[in-house]
């Protein structure tokens, strides 16, 4: 499931893809009424890959992901998950596909420790407890482990999402702008987090708004434009050169 505890390893963002797609979306689109906010478009995510997702507001970044996790049903195409149609309601996609959002997803009676404990069990985790203690000192929040959600700040409430989904099975793992909120030092370690988990095999599709995570933790940038892909390949491919040259 993801990562051991305790054991953190990378990878080399722009190398070759680590294997076979565990993803792929074929022809995908999606309309809302006479609005297309997804345009036709084919994706793969291999196993031990991260995929970074790139745009302003309103360039379809939410929308791919939705369908990508089985959240929202394509207006066209198809979208296989290990070989098999994903839908959100298939206990296999439940058990495997791990999406970090926005905050609402937080349960607010209980505390930050029994909110982990309660994803660890409910996805029956071998020694929960051991998971949930390593998840919150991976994400900084053993000293909040007794905090209640609204007691948080908003990056640390960032970091529970995060450690939601690591407490639990994952070979897919959906971001949606997980560096909101996070200072520079933050937004590296969860640079680091990514690569620990493609490292381990775990297929990551992000979506940011910040050039420097995609960068530093993305095998491939898709750059969209008004629900179309504009660009796809190597970070050094797709983004400018960062401030003062060099990687």
């Amino acid at each position: 499931m993801g990562v051991t505890p305790g054991v953190t390893s990378g990878v080399t963002p722009g190398s070759a893809r680590p294997g076979g797609p565990l993803l792929a979306l074929a022809g995908v689109s999606r309309t809302y009424g006479g609005y297309t906010a997804l345009h036709p478009l084919d994706l793969e995510v291999a196993r031990g890959e991260c995929v970074a997702l790139l745009g302003p507001n309103g360039s379809g970044k939410s929308t791919l992901l939705r369908i990508a996790s089985g959240r929202d049903r394509p207006t066209t195409g198809t979208v296989t998950f290990d070989g098999r149609p994903l839908a959100e309601e298939d206990l296999l996609t439940r058990a495997r596909v791990a999406v970090v959002g926005d905050a609402s997803a937080c349960y607010p009676d209980l505390t930050v420790r029994e909110h982990l404990m309660l994803v660890a069990v409910g996805h029956a985790v071998d020694d929960p407890a051991e998971w949930v203690d390593w998840a919150l000192a991976d994400r900084h929040l053993t000293e909040k482990a007794g905090a209640l959600p609204s007691s948080l700040s908003s990056g640390q409430v960032q970091a529970l999402l995060l450690a939601s989904a690591l407490v639990r099975p994952r070979d897919l793992l959906v971001l949606d702008e997980p560096e909101q909120r996070l200072d520079p030092e933050a937004r590296r370690d969860l640079a680091a987090r990514i690569a620990a988990e493609t490292a381990d095999g775990v297929c990551v599709l992000v979506a940011t708004h910040h050039p420097e995570l995609a960068r530093t933790a993305a095998h491939r940038v898709v750059l969209l434009e008004d629900g179309r892909v504009v660009a796809d390949g190597t970070p050094d491919d797709v983004l400018p050169p960062p401030a003062g040259g060099g990687r």
